[in-house]
């Protein structure tokens, strides 16, 4: 039927309790309706099939769809809108976002494989997935391995459609499915929220390409894993401790191979100056000044977090990016005590920099990776820790170190202000986090309420 025979009207707000939006429109004398969530979404549809009608295509009489229409629904397979979301996604990414994003797309696409015959080993279609599907380049632009390619074959005629998503058990099957690990037990309540997340902004996308009228995952009531957002207080190291975890870690590894005497200023950075691990592992001498006496400072302006070479456009193990959440120009002045000032100069006078200005490296002189440092961590937690210690929760990670450092510095009475500066995080976020290692605020507060009201008795 083409284009003489369609006529769209314009869209309708029906008279209920939740607004919705009815978009009509006629096909050879049959009249078809969409309803809408909201008006922009209706007044999107609209113009599609106006664009579709001024076009000359051919309209549907059965669906009442435009011929581009159908063909998409019917073609659109989830495996093939998953490439194309990655290759939408990928260039603007970090690269330990890039590795969230093919974990996710992984996952829901296993979960929506359909039984067919010559189906490969589950293990062998995951690691396909992972390694060869879900990165860029993608599998049409490299030489593939036979069994690779026939594991792809396998999966694009496997792989469900799109459109299938818009059935709500079926949805919520997905969803569930993000919960469980590979083994069948529970994983992280983080790690599920942000294979959600993946799955809500590549339906998005799909919205934003016509292929749903609205998010089909959004819309339905699946009660999210809770995430604790605030700090461990059994985490947090007091100045004693730290300091003898300190000098354990100067121990591990012997005198001579110095496995553990170069990293000392490196976890020193993430307690005395509260330092997240790749601004510590990206910091140079060009960065410090180190006065003879009394505080120094740290311009801090790079990280360079470990993500792994299929990750990044470099090709190398760690990116080198800007700070945090912050413009890639940005830096952060951040203020180190006497202590640390002390332990960088000792480090500097003992073993120098890399060639590019670093402090810090391995014993091979590269970057120092997650892996070594986390190594040398827990040797050094065995040295300085009683065996009861080291079982607990206690600076369990060297993340624990920067924790320790801001609940020292908010106990000690700074202003949350000027910690969240130094921190390079915002108040809120800061006063969330910190908020059950925060001890003895509340005495104080009472002091100076009772203060106030004696004033008028």
């Amino acid at each position: 039927m083409k284009s003489l025979d369609v006529k769209v009207w314009g869209v309708r707000k029906r008279n209920t309790k939740k607004s919705s939006y009815d978009v009509r429109w006629v096909v050879a004398g049959n009249v078809f309706s969409e309803q809408f969530r909201t008006k922009g979404l209706a007044d999107h549809y609209r113009s599609k099939l106006l664009q579709a009608a001024h076009g000359g295509e051919g309209f549907d009489t059965a669906s009442g769809l435009p011929d581009s229409m159908v063909e998409k629904a019917a073609s659109m397979s989830w495996y093939a809108f998953a490439l194309r979301y990655l290759a939408m996604k990928w260039p603007h990414a970090a690269p330990n976002t890039r590795s969230g994003i093919n974990e996710s797309l992984t996952a829901v696409t296993m979960a929506l494989l359909d039984d067919r015959p010559g189906q490969p080993p589950e293990e062998l279609i995951r690691k396909t997935l992972r390694n060869w599907a879900f990165v860029l380049p993608g599998p049409d632009e490299r030489e593939l391995p036979d069994d690779v390619a026939n594991t792809l074959s396998w999966v694009s005629k496997a792989s469900r459609p799109l459109a299938d998503l818009s059935d709500a058990a079926l949805a919520r099957t997905v969803l569930d499915s993000l919960r469980l690990k590979l083994d069948g037990t529970a994983a992280a309540a983080e790690t599920v929220r942000r294979k959600r997340r993946t799955l809500v902004n590549a339906l998005h996308y799909a919205v934003d390409l016509g292929e749903f009228k609205e998010n089909p995952v959004a819309r339905i009531r699946w009660k999210k894993p809770k995430v604790a957002g605030e700090v461990d207080p059994r985490v947090v190291a007091n100045p004693e401790q730290a300091r003898a975890l300190l000098t354990a870690v100067s121990y591990v590894g012997g005198y001579d191979r110095a496995r553990g005497r170069r990293l000392v200023g490196l976890f020193a950075c993430m307690y005395y100056g509260a330092f997240r691990p790749a601004e510590a592992v990206a910091l140079s001498a060009a960065d410090l000044k180190l006065p003879e006496r009394g505080w120094g400072t740290a311009l801090l302006n790079r990280t360079r977090p470990s993500a792994g070479k299929q990750w990044t456009d470099s090709g190398e193990t760690h990116d080198d990016r800007g700070l945090k959440n912050r413009p890639a120009e940005e830096v952060r002045l951040v203020p180190i005590p006497p202590q640390l000032v002390t332990v960088l100069k000792q480090h500097l006078d003992t073993f120098g920099t890399a060639e590019d200005g670093r402090l810090f490296t391995n014993e091979r002189g590269g970057v120092v990776g997650s892996s070594t440092y986390y190594r040398v961590w827990q040797e050094a937690r065995t040295l300085a820790f009683s065996p009861a210690a080291v079982e607990s929760p206690l600076a369990a990670r060297p993340y624990d170190l920067r924790h320790s450092a801001l609940s020292t510095w908010l106990n000690s009475g700074v202003d949350p202000t000027e910690v969240a500066q130094r921190a390079g995080n915002s108040v809120e976020v800061l006063l969330g986090r910190y908020a059950k290692c925060i001890d003895g605020r509340q005495e104080i507060a009472n002091r100076k309420i009772e203060d106030l009201l004696s004033e008028y008795e």
